[in-house]
C-alpha cells in the first residue's frame, strides 16, 4: 500500500476497524533530553517553545481537536501549525496550500515524507494531527488523544493569561471526564466512521445502533440545562464531541448514513453545540469547505461521482 493511501480496514463481519497510532512519542517538560536533541532514554523531548510544527488538516475532526486546543491555549506562539490540502491523492496529505507546494518550514511535499524519515520501513496510513520535530525533522507523534491532553498539562508554561482549564484538577471530575470521553470516542468518534466503511449490513447497523443510543443519552445528559457535558465549564470532552457534531449534518448524516436524525433535529445537543460554536476558539475554527471537499471527494468508494453537496446553509450555527 502506498504510505497515506485511503483504505477500508474491516473484519470477516464487516466491521471498520481504525489503524492504531505508529508514532507515541511525548514532549514533556520532565524530559532530560537538552534542548535540541533528540528524544531522552524513556522517547520523551524537551518542551522547547518554536521546535515543533502541528501538522492539521481542517477537514479532520481528530486534527481539529488539536487546532481548538492550540488555541484557547495561547500556544500559538509556541508551536507552529501546518495545514494540509484537504484532497488526497495516492501519496497522502499534501502541502499544496504553500507556495511551491512545500511546507516553508519542513520543507517536504508530503506528510509522508516526514512518515518514512522517521520510520523508513512505514507502510501503513499516514494520519494527522502529527507533530514534527523540526530540528530532527522526525515525527514525535501522531497519537491525537494524547496531543490534546499533553497541550494542557505539559505546555503551562507557555499557556496565555487565562487560558481554561481543560483537564479538570479534581480526580473524581477527571474520572468522569475519561469515562465519558471514552464512551464518546467509541459510540460517536468512532462511530460514524463504523457506520460509513461497514461492508456489511450488520456491522452497519450495529454501529448504526451504539451511535444513536450513545446521542440520546448526551442529549439527556443536556437535558437538565448544564451548559457543558461536566457542568459549568467546558473541558477537553466537550472539545472532543464538538468536533464530531460539527460535521454532522454537513458529513455524516448523508455520506455515512447516520440519517436517523439530524444534528439540528436533537433539541439539547444542538443547542449545545451551536452554543460552542460561537466561543473563541471553536466556529472560528470550522471550514466546512474543507470538510465537505474532503470527505466526499476521497472517499470513492462511498461517492464515486464526486458529488460534493451545496447544503447545509451554515448560516445556521450564527443566524
Amino acid at each position: 500500500m502506498t504510505p497515506g493511501q485511503f483504505v477500508q480496514e474491516t473484519s470477516s463481519t464487516g466491521e471498520w476497524k481504525r489503524q492504531g497510532n505508529r508514532f507515541t512519542g511525548r514532549i514533556t517538560r520532565d524530559s532530560t533530553a537538552a534542548p535540541g536533541a533528540g528524544p531522552d532514554d524513556h522517547g520523551r523531548r524537551p518542551v522547547e517553545p518554536g521546535r515543533y510544527r502541528l501538522v492539521v488538516s481542517l477537514a479532520c475532526p481528530w486534527a481539529h481537536r488539536s487546532v481548538i486546543v492550540r488555541r484557547l491555549l495561547g500556544l500559538e506562539d509556541a508551536i507552529s501549525l501546518a495545514v494540509v490540502d484537504p484532497i488526497r491523492d495516492e501519496r497522502g496529505w499534501r502541502f499544496t496550500l504553500d507556495p511551491d507546494d512545500r511546507d516553508p518550514v519542513l520543507g517536504i511535499t508530503f506528510l509522508s515524507e516526514a512518515y518514512l524519515r522517521t520510520d523508513p520501513s512505514y507502510d501503513g496510513r499516514v494520519t494527522v494531527p502529527a507533530v514534527i520535530d523540526t530540528v530532527t525533522g522526525d515525527v514525535v507523534t501522531n497519537d491525537y488523544p494524547q496531543i490534546t491532553l499533553d497541550l494542557s498539562t505539559e505546555w503551562t508554561e507557555f499557556h496565555r493569561g487565562g487560558a481554561p482549564q481543560l483537564i479538570p484538577a479534581d480526580p473524581a471530575d477527571r474520572a468522569e471526564m475519561d469515562r465519558l470521553m471514552d464512551e464518546i470516542y467509541q459510540d460517536v468518534n468512532n462511530g460514524v466512521y463504523r457506520c460509513g466503511f461497514a461492508t456489511s449490513q450488520e456491522a452497519y447497523e450495529a454501529a448504526y445502533d451504539a451511535l444513536f443510543a450513545r446521542l440520546d443519552v448526551l442529549e439527556e445528559r443536556l437535558a437538565d440545562g448544564r451548559p457543558y457535558l461536566l457542568g459549568e465549564a467546558f473541558r477537553e470532552v466537550d472539545i472532543r464531541l464538538f468536533t464530531t457534531l460539527v460535521r454532522f449534518d454537513a458529513v455524516y448524516h448523508g455520506h455515512f448514513k447516520c440519517n436517523r436524525q439530524k444534528l439540528t433535529e436533537f433539541p439539547n445537543l444542538w443547542a449545545y453545540a451551536r452554543w460552542l460554536y460561537q466561543l473563541p476558539g471553536f466556529g472560528e475554527t470550522v471550514d466546512f469547505d474543507h470538510i465537505k471537499r474532503h470527505y466526499y471527494l476521497t472517499h470513492d468508494s462511498i461517492n464515486p461521482n464526486g458529488i460534493v453537496p451545496k447544503g447545509p446553509d451554515p448560516r445556521v450555527w450564527t443566524d
